[in-house]
């Protein structure tokens, strides 16, 4: 009998799973059904949060302006670097050998704290940059955050944890300003491309332009430092040798030196040239206020379920 009975046995093992599956899918379109209204009135709520808050967030403006680097190199420069390459190094000097070398450290320089810290300090811009509550678009006027800045007494009156400060330090505007830039580079043509994003599109506008002013002041006084400070070693080389051709080579780096100082001071746009400036946007970048509300209506629908079978298989479980 027991031989007669097992040639059924796999049957009902294939047989079985597929009931089962059967028996849960209409099971669990049923626990839905029954529990539809609940899932729309999460779904519903949650549509309604999410539209209240796409309509509370402030337009953020995005200006960015359009950067070609300035190349440094050129035939005589490189005939000069590869003969007196040696000396230069001697001498601290850094001859020019190609653009990008230096458009990579402008951008570096300019996403470092030091240049952001001068930068804020120098066009005054720390209270539109952590304390701007909204923009006035029939003034153009920023509205700062009463709280966090007395205008008229140029006061910060933030409450914060230590170790932050009323006023905010340098590494927490570094911080800020940097969720506000964007600088990039492209691969193929090596233009630059830089951003900022803020709720006053003429801020927008006036900061990219400040910037693309600053990082080429920043990086034409630092080559002329280092070229006077090169002129003054070389000078000191050349009255302690006595040797014709070192003097002959030390002769035609302070030439190179100087006209590197000659090219700074006569170059207004040192390390970058500006292809496109930067314009007031007409309009916002974000939020993307209607992908806000689908998205929280999706994600209210998602909770709605999840509730109903929760507590649908807890209660069922416990009984």
């Amino acid at each position: 009998m027991s031989e007669q009975h097992l040639p059924s046995q796999p049957g009902d093992f294939q047989m079985q799973p597929y009931a089962d599956d059967e028996i849960d899918l209409k099971e669990l379109f049923g626990v839905l059904w029954t529990g539809k209204f609940q899932i729309m009135g999460v779904t519903v709520m949650a549509t309604i949060i999410a539209v209240a808050m796409a309509i509370n967030m402030p337009n953020i403006y995005r200006s960015e302006a359009l950067l070609a680097p300035v190349s440094a190199s050129g035939g005589g420069m490189g005939g000069l670097a590869s003969k007196f390459g040696g000396l230069a190094s001697l001498a601290g000097i850094s001859l020019p050998s190609g653009g990008s070398d230096k458009t990579g450290l402008g951008i570096e320089v300019m996403k470092s704290r030091q240049f952001m810290q001068d930068f804020i300090a120098k066009r005054q811009i720390l209270p539109d940059l952590m304390a701007a509550e909204a923009w006035d678009r029939s003034s153009g006027d920023i509205v700062v955050d009463d709280d966090v800045y007395d205008v008229q007494a140029q006061q910060w009156l933030r409450e914060v944890d230590p170790p932050r400060t009323p006023e905010p330090s340098v590494q927490e505007a570094h911080e800020v300003f940097q969720q506000v830039l964007s600088v990039s580079q492209d691969k193929e043509s090596g233009l630059v491309t830089i951003a900022i994003e803020h709720m006053s599109p003429i801020v927008a506008q006036q900061w990219v332009t400040w910037l693309v002013q600053d990082i080429n002041e920043t990086m034409r006084k630092q080559d002329v430092e280092q070229a006077e400070r090169s002129i003054s070693y070389l000078t000191e080389q050349i009255q302690s040798t006595s040797i014709s051709e070192l003097q002959a080579g030390f002769f035609d780096l302070i030439q190179q030196q100087t006209e590197t100082i000659m090219l700074a001071k006569a170059s207004p746009e040192y390390l970058f040239k500006t292809i496109d400036p930067a314009v007031v946007p007409e309009l916002k970048a974000k939020p993307k206020r209607a992908l806000i509300a689908v998205l929280g209506t999706m994600l209210g629908g998602m909770l709605g379920v999840l509730i109903v079978l929760i507590r649908h298989y807890a209660f069922r479980e416990d009984g």
